[in-house]
């Protein structure tokens, strides 16, 4: 069965070619991004096709420029639309159904002028219709293809498509729908690829530069810090790019970024429908192992005397006296020698040496130039990166300033870490990433640095020291007021609370080593005689000097402050006794105090009168109470009139006590609000 893909051939339809723009420059950064640009000539009336992926569109579209050589305007920039193959096909009134037939698609154009060439004579007319001839059960097996055409000669005739050497469809129009229709299906054969036509106008040949941004894999940094048996360490650092953009690398000028510009997804490439009168606002993004951050200060470390730096060569001759049997470190065998990058095993009558891992036999030829916040690696060496592969570029090799340390911090356990500080004197933002350490020519481990800026410094540990162990003892005292402060009636007290933390080290190595103890900040507390070496966000840092075999304490004393209020109103006079008595408060203070402990004494004993004289107007009531009952029950008894006087009298005697002592309640009530006033005039007046 001839099937839809012959018909191809038979209507003709040709395919121009567009220029080449290859890759020239790619500059890489860490926020998802990369930079491209690309470059060409482009003759007269031409146009060049650049393919991107759908995903890619978004950033195309807001980042790509076109320039030309002459300074020339582009003719314009035509790109694919983001309708999917099906529905851009759907809108043609033929459609190709997998493996359709000629006949099936011709059926499709009933109606259209058709020419047949069937051996030297020429056949026109319009379809009428056309399908497969097939034979055996249920016509499975197709034997041929027919069309039934209205000839010129107004004749129905059936034709056998089998049989003609070439088909032509008559109709102009019909003819560029079939092209477009065709064109599509070609481009469909990648279908995320999209493509972005640049038209050139003019009569000239032009030479035309496009660049655009795309999401790309970012680049990645890793070091290797070598310290030799003498001399100053060496910082190696080396790029790690992947060409994942589908097309190739090839000697290109190649850049990396270090830094985090802020970058976002806008979407451009799709259709965009706004619903009024709602407002859609832009989509914004904003932008493991543990790091050591930098420090906000520095200063000498109090109370204890700083340790010295120890000189390389002297550091590396005790680590190696230390090691079992003397020697590097480890057993024989073999090692990559970095001068060569060959294995080599060298052996004598006595024993097996290996080689030393030394720098790199790289040639470094990296241009480093600050660009605002960020700092850009040019190689001035062109790159070449096939597609689907990566590559490492080194992008530096020099002299560093660092120390071998070790540092502890109370999360560590009972062993420090085997540390490094780095400072960064190279002029350059060094790309933050992994480091493998090397020490006197042996692997030591590995760490994690951040982005270190040209002038900082940091720690990284990169292992253990088991030969160094550090444990911790803690002790507090009892709150002391230090001072006593009045106003508004509100006695303010500041106490103290002193607390010590004691690291006791021991090391049983017989190098002498530089520690560095993390001691972690606590909000309200500070430091007493005591200064940090430096401070971090959230932590002390102190140096201390151990010597080797050797066991040392380093106390950390630190102070916390706080305040407590109390209203001086509600206070007893034996508590403001013990206020009194306190070393912290002043003589001012002193003298104001005794007033209103005074007054207070005044205003309880005033207060203890008046309670007093109403247990006695109590008193009193109760017996007059007593009295008239006497008198009533003897009034109705013979011979009893001298008792019924006698009473009579002490209720007469009570009545004048009792207009007594209600006086002097009066009085007292009276003298009571005289002395809270009094009271409420020096507590309001205190100030100390």
């Amino acid at each position: 069965m001839r099937i839809l893909c012959l018909a191809i051939a038979a209507i003709g339809v040709s395919s121009l070619s567009a220029a080449d723009l290859p890759i020239r420059e790619v500059t890489l950064y860490k926020h998802g991004v990369g930079y491209f640009s690309r470059s060409g000539a482009l003759a007269p009336g031409d146009s060049t096709q650049l393919d991107f992926k759908s995903s890619e569109m978004n950033d195309v579209l807001k980042s790509l420029t076109i320039r030309d050589a002459s300074g020339a305007p582009i003719g314009g920039v035509r790109y694919d639309a983001s309708e999917p193959v099906e529905q851009r096909l759907a809108e043609f009134p033929f459609a190709n159904s997998g493996q359709a037939s000629l006949a099936a698609f011709l059926d499709q154009m009933k109606g259209s002028r058709l020419e047949l060439r069937l051996g030297a004579d020429t056949i026109a007319g319009a379809i009428v219709s056309a399908r497969s001839i097939g034979s055996g059960p249920e016509n499975r097996v197709a034997e041929k293809e027919v069309v039934v055409l209205l000839t010129d000669a107004n004749e129905i005739r059936s034709f056998d498509l089998g049989a003609a050497t070439a088909l032509k469809l008559a109709d102009p129009k019909l003819q560029i729908m079939m092209r477009d229709y065709l064109t599509i299906l070609g481009n469909s054969r990648s279908r995320d690829l999209r493509s972005v036509h640049i038209d050139a106008t003019g009569t000239g040949s032009r030479q035309v530069t496009a660049s655009y941004m795309t999401p790309t894999a970012v680049w990645k940094s890793s070091y290797r810090l070598i310290f030799p048996t003498t001399g100053d360490p060496t910082l190696e650092g080396w790029a790690i790019v992947d060409n994942t953009s589908g097309d190739d690398w090839s000697n290109i000028r190649l850049s990396v970024v270090s830094g985090r510009p802020i970058s976002f997804i806008t979407q451009l490439y799709e259709p965009r429908y706004v619903d009024r009168p709602r407002a859609e606002l832009a989509e914004n993004r904003a932008v493991g192992p543990q790091v050591f951050e930098g420090g906000f200060s520095t200063g000498e470390v109090g109370g204890v005397m700083a340790a010295a730096p120890p000189a390389p060569a002297q550091l590396a001759k005790a680590e190696s006296a230390a090691r079992p049997g003397g020697g590097r470190g480890g057993g024989g065998g073999s090692s990559i020698q970095g001068q060569s990058g060959a294995s080599l095993l060298q052996s004598d009558s006595a024993a097996f040496r290996r080689n030393e891992v030394t720098n790199s036999s790289i040639n470094v030829d990296t241009e480093g130039r600050d660009l605002g916040e960020l700092f850009e690696y040019s190689f001035a060496t062109p790159v070449t990166v096939k597609r689907g592969e990566s590559a490492m570029l080194p992008f530096l090799q020099e002299k560093v300033g660092a120390r071998k340390l070790i540092i502890y911090s109370e999360s560590f356990g009972l062993h420090p870490m085997n540390a490094a500080e780095i400072t960064n004197a190279t002029g350059k933002t060094l790309d933050g990433g992994p480091i493998t350490v090397y020490d006197a020519g042996a692997y030591s481990g590995e760490a994690l640095v951040e982005t270190l800026k040209t002038g900082d410094k940091r720690l990284i540990s990169y292992g253990v020291d088991l030969g160094t162990r550090v444990t911790t003892k803690f002790d507090s005292t009892q709150a002391n007021v230090r001072e006593i402060h009045l106003r508004r009636g509100i006695l303010t007290s500041k106490s103290s609370i002193q607390e010590t933390k004691t690291y006791t080290l021991a090391n049983v190595d017989a190098a002498r080593k530089t520690v560095i103890i993390e001691h972690g900040q606590r909000p309200g507390y500070t430091l007493i005689d005591l200064k940090a070496k430096e401070t971090t966000s959230n932590a002390y840092r102190f140096e201390v000097a151990l010597a080797g075999k050797a066991t040392d304490t380093f106390a950390v004393k630190e102070e916390r402050v706080y305040d407590q209020n109390t209203a001086v109103s509600n206070m007893s006079p034996d508590v403001l006794t013990s206020w009194i008595q306190n070393k912290a408060l002043s003589s001012t203070g002193k003298l104001q105090l005794e007033r209103i402990a005074a007054k207070k004494a005044e205003i309880s004993a005033n207060a203890n009168q008046i309670n007093q004289t109403q247990a006695d107007t109590n008193t009193v009531v109760n017996d007059q109470g007593r009295f008239r009952s006497n008198i009533g029950s003897l009034n109705n008894v013979a011979g009893q009139q001298a008792l019924v006087q006698q009473y009579a009298k002490q209720l007469a005697d009570s009545e004048a006590r009792l207009a007594t002592l209600r006086d002097q309640d009066a009085r007292l009530k009276v003298t009571a609000n005289t002395l809270q006033g009094e009271l409420n005039r020096l507590i309001e007046s205190a100030d100390f």
